[in-house]
């Protein structure tokens, strides 16, 4: 339990006067630890990515009103891939890493490793037919190597999603440190909650179709916060 009230203020880029009030509605997942709140990193991640209450838009606006990270560019680094083998979650990662452009001072080895170990804690899947593997904490050194890679499966796997629906495409997620992690799940997140987003992943689309939609979208992002 290694956040505290202030961090996820911070993080969440909210006051803690709604940290507290979020809690107490039972709206973000929080220990009571010698009469003080604290927050567990890897659950207020899988929170950004899963959470459907109606708060949870106004965190994401945020994050997409957020400069630091240019999901664009994470994509560029990472890239977009099409028919990955593989007839279970491991097959299907280690497929897609040996494929995905990877930091050369990291093996390509031990990122699987660190994919695999956090799906045994807790499946990626955050429905929709959607997985976004990710390590249980941000191992880039350089943010210029920071990424994000779309990989279409040949055929779908189960991810044990809470849905129950195969997954068709995981989005893998390597990122720099905390914060910027967390926005990258957030751009993710409110993707992948449009139907029509999902719907555009169905069809497999060309590199270009997918990166012209979320050009598109952020267009409306700085509209969101305001609202």
């Amino acid at each position: 339990m290694n956040l505290k009230i202030k961090d996820i203020a911070e993080l969440l880029q909210i006051s803690e006067k709604t940290v507290y009030r979020w809690v107490r509605e039972k709206k973000l997942p929080a220990y009571r630890i010698n009469y003080q709140y604290r927050f567990n990193k890897d659950e207020i991640n899988e929170w950004i990515l899963k959470n459907k209450a109606p708060v949870s838009d106004g965190v994401i606006a945020s994050a997409l009103n957020n400069k630091n990270v240019s999901l664009i560019d994470c994509i560029n680094n990472g890239g977009i891939y099409y028919k990955i083998a593989g007839e279970n979650v491991a097959d299907v990662l280690r497929n897609s890493i040996n494929l995905i452009r990877t930091p050369g001072d990291i093996d390509k080895e031990t990122i699987l490793s660190l994919l695999l170990k956090r799906e045994e804690m807790m499946s990626t899947a955050i429905g929709s037919g959607i997985a976004v593997p990710h390590p249980r904490t941000p191992i880039i050194s350089d943010i210029s190597n920071e990424s994000v890679s779309i990989c279409f499966l040949n055929s779908p796997v189960d991810f044990k999603a809470l849905d129950g629906l195969p997954v068709f495409a995981v989005i893998i997620v390597l990122s720099a440190n905390q914060t910027r992690h967390l926005e990258i799940l957030s751009k993710i997140s409110y993707l992948c909650r449009q139907e029509n987003f999902i719907g555009l992943l169905k069809k497999e689309p060309l590199r270009e179709e997918i990166l012209e939609y979320i050009r598109n979208e952020k267009k409306k992002w700085d509209k969101i916060i305001h609202n």
